[in-house]
């Protein structure tokens, strides 16, 4: 069995449906077959590559909020995310283009190391306030997840995995994805959100029924 997840490095509900998937296939019997690809996407692709934001003045923005309106929804989330056992530091966090930290996830994948560098990239941003969008943090980054230095650079300088990270957001377009998370498993079954571990592990046994 194959479960494509597409996410974005920004997007906190990405990281907390990660958790949640997680925990459902920890109690599937037959976790030890299931592949899982991590597939790129991003929520503001339209953001000048070298160039970063407040991300609540970002959220300000695009929703129409008051910073209380603002300030209340990063409590929200930032509780949701203790409850699945994760760390969210929100406060003064930027915001910009991750097409570069996807860049990485993709030679994570050459590696063996998808996983890794995703969840890395994740921690990074929503718990160390790290930047994810400077190619010298994302090399930092990805050494600290088992990349190679000069070869994580080269990725970023040569823009190496461009056309995979445009074939990921190109598939989830034609898949009618609006947002993220997005988990299809097989290519038949998709599931969109952060939904709770049951609704995930409940799915990995109907696709196989």
């Amino acid at each position: 069995m194959r479960i494509d997840i597409w996410s974005d490095i920004v997007c906190p509900w990405c990281y907390v449906g990660k958790r949640r998937f997680e925990k459902a296939l920890a109690r599937y019997d037959n976790r030890d077959d299931v592949q899982i690809v991590h597939r790129s996407f991003q929520l503001n692709p339209a953001v000048p590559r070298d160039r970063t934001s407040s991300r609540r003045e970002m959220l300000m923005h695009k929703y129409r909020l008051s910073p209380e309106q603002v300030m209340e929804m990063d409590a929200r989330m930032t509780q949701t995310a203790a409850d699945e056992g994760l760390d969210f530091n929100l406060e003064g966090t930027l915001t910009g283009n991750t097409f570069d930290a996807h860049q990485l996830v993709h030679l994570g994948q050459a590696h063996g190391l998808q996983d890794v560098v995703v969840e890395r990239l994740f921690r990074a941003y929503f718990t160390e306030q790290r930047s994810v969008f400077d190619q010298a943090s994302l090399v930092d980054l990805a050494v600290e997840a088992g990349l190679d230095r000069d070869e994580a650079a080269a990725a970023l300088r040569d823009n190496r995995y461009a056309d995979a990270v445009n074939a990921d957001v190109d598939l989830a377009r034609r898949l009618g994805a609006t947002g993220v998370p997005l988990f299809v498993i097989d290519g038949r079954y998709g599931i969109s959100g952060a939904q709770a571990p049951d609704v995930f592990l409940d799915a990995l046994h109907q696709s196989v029924a």
